[in-house]
């Protein structure tokens, strides 16, 4: 499992290496562009937040660690699908990133 830190404050998200590599390309993209959005996950069971949303911001510092040193393969699809569903909502939902298109589809 891969981990995005955010704002140096925080406790890491953890997200799959493959998912992660996905994440960390649509939020270089947006910020390369000085486009902030939100961005929401669901925290685990027994956790006092059940749901978390926070501004991503280019000020803001983040972190991407993956547990492999591989880079995971990409799928251009799935990319694209992710930055349609946020360009359409202002939000990247991390719940819903197992709905964006098959891996293999590249």
């Amino acid at each position: 499992m891969g981990r995005l830190k955010y704002d140096g404050t925080s406790g890491p998200i953890t997200i799959d290496d493959e998912t992660l590599a996905h994440v960390k390309v649509v939020i270089a993209t947006k910020l390369r562009r000085q486009e902030s959005f939100m961005m929401t996950w669901l925290h685990p069971d027994g956790e006092p937040d059940a749901r978390i949303t926070i501004w991503i911001h280019p000020a803001i510092p983040l972190q991407f660690g993956f547990d492999r040193a591989e880079v995971p393969p990409l799928s251009a699809a799935r990319v694209k699908a992710m930055m349609t569903r946020l360009n359409a909502t202002g939000e990247l939902n991390l719940n819903l990133l197992e709905e964006e298109p098959d891996a293999s589809d590249r």
